[in-house]
């Protein structure tokens, strides 16, 4: 049984990689827009921080673009030579509001959500859970977007679509190449 947890986890973390990678191509190819099964129109950007690793055990290689305004060249030479994304710093907006997080592909964990600024004043007779209420909300919002693109890349994965998909991926990750 041991051995098909393991397979399972390792499965997890190909299809983690995988989708982190068409979302930063698809990001990039639609100038950041999305829209969700609802039909709100929302932004998405990979920005300041990507890792990319390629390869496992002693042979694993890694490689993490930082900065305030990088292009991630790097990290996309990285994806030239066959590595994946393993970690992405995601931007979502939408209208004013915008969240800001770390994406871990290898277990789907968000860390260091920020959400948009929630007015913490109170007046007399507002509900005082109101407060906390915003503010989940707000969580709720950011994970919906993320779902309704995973499960858009799942579909997609599974499609007869997807081997045009991967074409466009490779004119995308070539196309600034010198």
């Amino acid at each position: 049984m041991e051995i098909d947890l393991q397979l399972a986890n390792e499965k997890r973390v190909i299809l983690g990689r995988d989708f982190l990678t068409w979302l930063w191509f698809k990001s990039e190819q639609q100038n950041g827009m999305f829209k969700s099964r609802s039909g709100e129109d929302f932004s998405l950007y990979l920005e300041q921080k990507v890792v990319v690793e390629g390869g496992e055990g002693e042979s694993l290689e890694k490689a993490v673009c930082t900065g305030m305004m990088s292009e991630l060249r790097e990290a996309k030479l990285g994806l030239r030579t066959g590595k994946k994304v393993a970690q992405a710093k995601i931007r979502l907006e939408q209208d004013a509001n915008e969240w800001i997080m770390q994406v871990d592909a290898s277990d789907f964990i968000f860390s260091g959500l920020k959400t948009p600024k929630v007015d913490t004043k109170v007046e007399e007779g507002d509900d005082p859970d109101s407060i906390l209420l915003e503010k989940m909300f707000l969580v709720e919002k950011a994970l919906g977007f993320l779902d309704d693109i995973y499960t858009g890349f799942v579909d997609l994965r599974l499609s007869i679509h997807w081997q045009g998909e991967v074409e466009s991926f490779k004119k995308w990750l070539y196309r600034d190449e010198d």
